[in-house]
C-alpha cells in the first residue's frame, strides 16, 4: 500500500526530496495520511500525479462519496486556503469538507471530470478566457472579513518587490534596469492604489480552474490573499494559450485584456501593470535559481507587456 499511495515518480517527492525540510516531510507523510485515513475513515486510492508541494489523493467516504484528500508540505503560501474555502462557500470553488490544520491537510469536493480549462481545447481561447473570468468575479463578491488570518496582498508583494531588488543588485544580469525599476515598483504602489479589496484566489492559472458535474468549472489550489482584484487574472490570461507565441503577441494581449476588463469590470491598464510586476517578479526568481536563459525569456515578455502599456 505504500508504494502504490507515495510512489517514488509523483512530483511532490522529486521536488521535495531536494531539500532536508522537504525530505523530513516526506518521511512523515505516510503516518500522517494513515492517520487522516482513520479519523475520516477514507477509502484512498493512488495519488493523483501532479503538484509539487502537496499529496492529492482521490478518496471515497464510508456512504461512498467521492472525495479528494490534500497534504500540503507546510508552507506559506498554503496556510490560508481552508480559510478561503470555507469564505466561498462552494461559490467559484470547490466545497471544504474537513481540514486538519496541524498537517495542513483538507478533505474536499472531487470534481468529476476533472480535467483544467487549459486543455479544454475544443474551446476557443478566448471563450476559456471568460469562463475562467466568470469564476473569478464569482470568487470576488465573497465579502472580505473582519478578522482573518488570511496575509494583505500589499505586505505580499512588498516583499517580493524587496527580493527582486536584491537579487537585480547582487546578480547584475544586464536586464533593462528602467524595466525592472518600474516593476518592482508597482508591486510596491498597486496595492496601495487599488479602489477595492476581495478574497484574491492567488494562483488563477489555468491549471486551476477544472471540470466538476455540481458546476462546470470550478476554482482548486487557492493562495489566497486579501487584496486588488487585478492581482488575479494575469497568470490565467497568459497560460490559457501563451499569448507571446503568437505572430503579433501585442495585439493578442491587448485583445485579452480588453476581454477580461470587460468582463470582471477592472481596468485594463491595472490588469496590464500588474502583468508587467509579476512578469518582472517572476524573471528575476528564475534567475536566482541559475536559469539565465529563462529569465532572460520572461523579461522580454515584461518588456512586451511595457511596450502596450505605453511604459
Amino acid at each position: 500500500m505504500t508504494a502504490e499511495l507515495f510512489p517514488s515518480t509523483l512530483p511532490v517527492v522529486t521536488t521535495l526530496g531536494g531539500t532536508e525540510s522537504g525530505r523530513a516531510w516526506l518521511a512523515r507523510l505516510p503516518a500522517i495520511v494513515a492517520d487522516l485515513r482513520s479519523r475520516w475513515s477514507l477509502r484512498l486510492e493512488a495519488p493523483f500525479h501532479g503538484g509539487s508541494c502537496s499529496w492529492v489523493a482521490p478518496a471515497h467516504l464510508p456512504d461512498g462519496t467521492p472525495v479528494v484528500l490534500k497534504v500540503s508540505w507546510p508552507h506559506r503560501e498554503a496556510a490560508g486556503e481552508a480559510e478561503a474555502l470555507r469564505l466561498w462557500d462552494g461559490n467559484g470553488a470547490v466545497y471544504i469538507l474537513r481540514d486538519d490544520r496541524e498537517h495542513q491537510a483538507l478533505l474536499l469536493e472531487r470534481c468529476d471530470p476533472g480535467h483544467p480549462l487549459g486543455t479544454a481545447h475544443d474551446l476557443a481561447a478566448q471563450r476559456r478566457l471568460l469562463l475562467g473570468t466568470e469564476i473569478l468575479r464569482e470568487l470576488w463578491q465573497t465579502p472580505v472579513p473582519a478578522q482573518t488570518c488570511l496575509e494583505q496582498l500589499g505586505d505580499v508583494t512588498a516583499e517580493w518587490a524587496d527580493l527582486a531588488q536584491e537579487r537585480m543588485d547582487r546578480l547584475r544580469p544586464g536586464f533593462d534596469p528602467s524595466l525592472v525599476a518600474h516593476g518592482i515598483r508597482l508591486l510596491r504602489e498597486l496595492p496601495a492604489t487599488a479602489t477595492r479589496e476581495v478574497v484574491v484566489h492567488g494562483d488563477f492559472n489555468s491549471g486551476n480552474v477544472v471540470a466538476a458535474s455540481r458546476r462546470p468549472w470550478l476554482a482548486i489550489d487557492a493562495k489566497p490573499m486579501i487584496g486588488d482584484p487585478g492581482y488575479d487574472p494575469w497568470p490565467l490570461l497568459e497560460e490559457i494559450d501563451d499569448p507571446f507565441a503568437h505572430a503579433d503577441p501585442h495585439r493578442v494581449l491587448a485583445d485579452r485584456f480588453a476581454l477580461v476588463a470587460d468582463a470582471t469590470g477592472e481596468d485594463a491598464g491595472r490588469l496590464q501593470a500588474w502583468g508587467i510586476a509579476r512578469r518582472v517578479e517572476t524573471a528575476l526568481s528564475v534567475l536566482a535559481e541559475g536559469d539565465m536563459p529563462g529569465a532572460a525569456g520572461v523579461i522580454r515578455e515584461a518588456r512586451v507587456l511595457a511596450d502596450l502599456l505605453g511604459a
